[in-house]
């Protein structure tokens, strides 16, 4: 696995975030945006809902600010991750209109396993990987599939976020991304 220091300063187009979970990947992805905002910027960043100090799902956040549910304990779903239901219907409406915007870099957080029970999302993000506009997206640190997949594609790096890296990264990230507008 890259941690993106080891390969040529040549520009990328497909920039993969994995960790464990809670090292601050979405962290890195809200900042890394906030970094680029001279830059169009389309995609989604997923947060906790937390309800009496305690989690009860997950919620998507899309950059031109539309946000709604994609997991909670409540929800009767046939798609679980856990204890929670994901709601692969409200996921998608949320989603895939925000992928399909114009814009200079696309940002994904993430490509999970409860993402990934969309296929619309799965193959979206599959052509998308394969077009021109740079993508920086968080990916599951484990799973099959398409998580595999996409770890897997030779035109994509691979950057392990860590607790000691996880603040440098934006920058780091917003000078790669950079370069691919420069070309």
């Amino acid at each position: 696995m890259s941690n993106g220091a080891d390969k040529a300063k040549t520009a990328v187009t497909n920039i993969l975030l994995t960790g464990r979970p809670g090292v601050g990947k979405t962290t890195v992805i809200t900042r890394l945006a906030d970094l680029l905002s001279n830059r169009t910027i389309a995609g989604f960043y997923t947060g906790e809902i937390r309800e009496g100090g305690q989690r009860q799902g997950f919620g998507a956040t899309t950059f031109s600010g539309a946000s709604g549910v994609l997991a909670h304990v409540g929800l009767q779903s046939r798609q679980r991750v856990g204890r929670y239901g994901v709601d692969v219907s409200a996921f998608e409406q949320l989603v895939l209109p925000e992928l399909t915007r114009s814009c200079d870099v696309l940002l994904i957080d993430e490509i999970g396993k409860m993402e990934c029970f969309s296929a619309r999302f799965v193959n979206a993000v599959r052509k998308l990987l394969d077009g021109p506009t740079p993508i920086v997206a968080t990916v599951g640190a484990s799973g099959g599939g398409f998580i595999a997949e996409v770890k897997a594609r030779s035109d994509a790096e691979v950057w392990q976020v860590t607790r000691e890296n996880r603040d440098g990264l934006p920058q780091r990230l917003a000078e790669r991304v950079a370069a691919t507008f420069r070309q």
